[in-house]
């Protein structure tokens, strides 16, 4: 395999083209770098990162991009540059790896390996000079030189040690003779996790500014599903108004925040404050789709318009932005444009008064510039003053002498008269800026996982434009993130294609997705792909020994560990996202060995979901379902009154069959009465009476779910 600068556009993804023109001679991740390592006797650079990440560009610029600095690497090692976003398992490894020596990791991820992979040394983001107590980059190579020339013994050593790190961080395998948490026999069992985590949560979390822990702060939308479910299940309680309230004030807090885009919708990937003020500006699409099924569920269990409100600013955004024209989501938008992080969102007084103008002249509510018209007897000026009291823009800024737009935190979402006409113009004006990069590669995992919350949403919320789009992206993804064999791929680009091997988090998410169309069409078809990958997922990842799931399949490249991903991070881990679909799909295929797998996962993680409830919190979900037993609900004939009961409430236990028949034991004996459609609320294939209407359907799920 060429260097990336010499292989076709089409065969990298935009994070690898951001590099083509470095003077750095880098390789793809392939065996023609491994070989001339072996045959030159040559330390490996690795760098992993990906295109929306601020400080990859940083030290690209500083580093990549400055010929001293390429020629030192040209002269003495083989470097290699990783997409982590299409090789999350080649990421996995090094990045267990950089942990282990440091402490702590992140991208720019920086290793260094001997010829055979292994790793031996390895940081993030290093300077171009040295600083107290951090190497430049260029004195980490030329003692690494020295110590690979002269010492090559203890880089041996190194290496092993850092391998043996790797191997017993990466798995977990079932304990010999383990009781499962689901045997009937008198133990402790899944059912005492919700609490425990609920309890971690309080004491983690942030009172006036919601979320869990301090700066810097990630949206955990798992973490807000476990306080809903658990306000749910203890209702007209202390416990469960508490837990209801932390939920809300995380969800308030962050629609209310600068991480949240409030001309254009949809949300920024962390805050670096405590506030949810200042963001890290990149967009990602796995944050729109957790956000997005968070803010649904607080929607559903409060009723609050405003949380509906954010959910369709986040669905425009990825309909405006990020939708691919072939079909298909793009993965993410970048904190910079013109070299600069944030600028195409930040303001000051007199932009905002300039941009006005731009739009609608100097005039007094007769429109004017083309653009909409202010309202009656309205100026620029009133305008202009109401947009600043509204977002908070002042002369000083909150950001580098610019304003990141937030709203009072308490107001409602939606502003005056001005304020909502205001908006409409700025964001007009905000669009002839340059945007940031986009990455316009298509990820199986993430369109998988946001068409999920879409359909769920599209459901609750009856949006037919919703449920058109879910369903597009799952067509989207069978029909070109799947190979000829059936095997599925990781990434997509209109100009080159699809590429790499699925991994475990992949496949889990496509049962979701596909199971999730299932209950929003009524479509058999959907429910048959969901089988499909299924036993996919099972025959390639499953762990036959150990128990789960690993992260690469049976007919994946061999690396040094083969990983299983377990802990939750921006998104829940692979393994815990398997037990919950697998499960689901079990319900309502009536498959007993999806619902084994899944109860096989939550036992393979033992006490950790005890010891550490809130870093597996998307396990503890699924234990906790799991432990109830799900809710079959069966709706027959043409009764889009009785689905609707269903999907306007939120239903974490709950699956829906309905349209279609399949051959799942729910359909069995189904009948109509006198032709007209039925619903059947049912839990382990055993039934209620049939409900005719929606008051008795209501009152019968009342009884059922949480």
């Amino acid at each position: 395999m060429p260097l990336i600068r010499d292989m076709p556009p089409g065969a990298l993804s935009p994070y690898l083209v951001q590099h083509v023109h470095n003077p750095v001679n880098w390789y793809p991740w392939g065996e023609d770098a491994f070989e001339r390592a072996r045959v030159e006797d040559r330390p490996i650079f690795l760098s992993i990162g990906y295109s929306a990440c601020h400080w990859c560009h940083v030290m690209a610029h500083e580093s990549f991009e400055d010929p001293a600095t390429a020629e030192v690497l040209n002269a003495s090692f083989v470097s290699i540059k990783v997409d982590r976003e299409e090789r999350p398992d080649v990421d996995a490894v090094y990045m267990e790896a950089v942990q282990s020596l440091t402490g702590s990791g992140g991208w720019p991820l920086s290793m260094f390996l001997m010829p055979d992979r292994r790793p031996f040394f390895g940081g993030t983001y290093f300077p171009p000079e040295d600083r107290p107590g951090t190497p430049s980059f260029t004195t980490v190579l030329h003692a690494l030189t020295d110590v690979w020339v002269n010492r090559r013994s203890e880089v041996e050593e190194q290496a092993v040690e850092v391998s043996a790190a790797i191997a017993s961080r990466s798995t977990i395998q079932r304990a010999p003779g383990a009781v499962s948490r689901f045997d009937p026999t008198p133990g402790p069992g899944p059912a005492a996790l919700l609490g425990p985590a609920v309890e971690e949560l309080a004491r983690r979390f942030d009172a006036t500014w919601g979320g869990f822990g301090g700066a810097p702060k990630f949206p955990q939308p798992t973490l807000v599903d476990l306080a809903l479910m658990y306000a749910s299940d203890h209702p007209g309680t202390e416990a469960g108004s508490r837990s209801l309230q932390m939920a809300v004030t995380t969800l308030d807090a962050m629609a209310a925040g600068g991480i949240h885009d409030h001309l254009g919708g949809g949300f920024a990937r962390y805050s670096t404050d405590n506030r949810w003020l200042i963001p890290h500006f990149e967009k990602m699409l796995y944050d729109q789709a957790g956000l997005l099924r968070a803010f649904l569920h607080g929607w559903q269990s409060t009723g609050r318009e405003e949380y509906l409100q954010v959910m369709t600013g986040i669905v425009e955004y990825v309909r405006r932005d990020l939708t691919a024209p072939a079909g298909g989501v793009f993965s993410a938008e970048d904190a910079d444009s013109e070299g600069v992080e944030g600028r195409f969102y930040v303001w000051t007084p007199d932009q905002v008064i300039d941009a006005l103008r731009d739009r609608v002249g100097d005039g007094d509510g007769d429109g004017g510039g083309g653009g909409p018209g202010l309202p009656p007897g309205r100026s620029v000026e009133q305008v202009a003053d109401a947009l600043d009291d509204w977002f908070g823009i002042t002369d000083e800024g909150n950001f580098e002498g610019q304003t990141i737009l937030r709203r009072p935190l308490g107001a409602p979402l939606v502003g005056s008269d001005l304020v909502e006409v205001g908006r409409m113009l700025l964001f007009s004006a905000r669009a002839a800026r340059v945007r940031p990069g986009l990455d316009d590669k298509v990820l199986t995992e993430w369109n998988a996982m946001y068409a999920s919350a879409l359909a769920e949403a599209a459901g609750a919320t009856g949006d037919a434009g919703w449920r058109d789009a879910a369903l597009a992206i799952g067509e989207f993804l069978y029909h070109h993130l799947r190979s000829d064999q059936g095997r599925w791929l990781r990434s997509w680009r209109a100009e080159g294609g699809a590429r790499h091997l699925a991994c475990a988090a992949d496949y889990a998410w496509l049962v979701d997705c596909f199971t999730r169309l299932a209950e929003l069409s009524g479509r058999v078809k959907w429910t048959e792909r969901a089988v499909e990958v299924a036993d996919g997922l099972l025959a390639l990842f499953h762990d036959e020994e150990g128990g789960g799931f690993f992260t690469t399949g049976h007919d994946g490249e061999s690396l040094i560990v083969r990983t299983k991903d377990m802990f939750d991070g921006a998104t829940p881990s692979a393994n815990a996202v398997a037990a919950l679909s697998l499960a689901r799909l079990g319900a309502l295929t009536g498959t007993d060995r999806y619902t084994d797998a899944a109860r096989e996962v939550v036992d393979l993680f033992g006490e950790l979901l005890s010891r550490h409830p809130t870093a597996f919190a998307h396990t503890v979900l699924t234990a906790d379902l799991l432990t109830d037993g799900f809710t079959e609900v069966v709706v027959t004939g043409d009764r889009p009154d009785l689905v609707a009961v269903v999907r306007g409430r939120w239903l974490p236990g709950a699956v829906l069959a309905w349209g279609e028949p399949t051959h799942s034991p729910l359909w069995k004996g189904r009948g109509e009465v006198g032709g007209r459609g039925l619903a059947y609320v049912c839990r382990n294939y055993a039934c209620r009476l049939p409900a005719d209407d929606t008051d008795t359907l209501s009152s019968q799920l009342a009884g059922e779910i949480r």
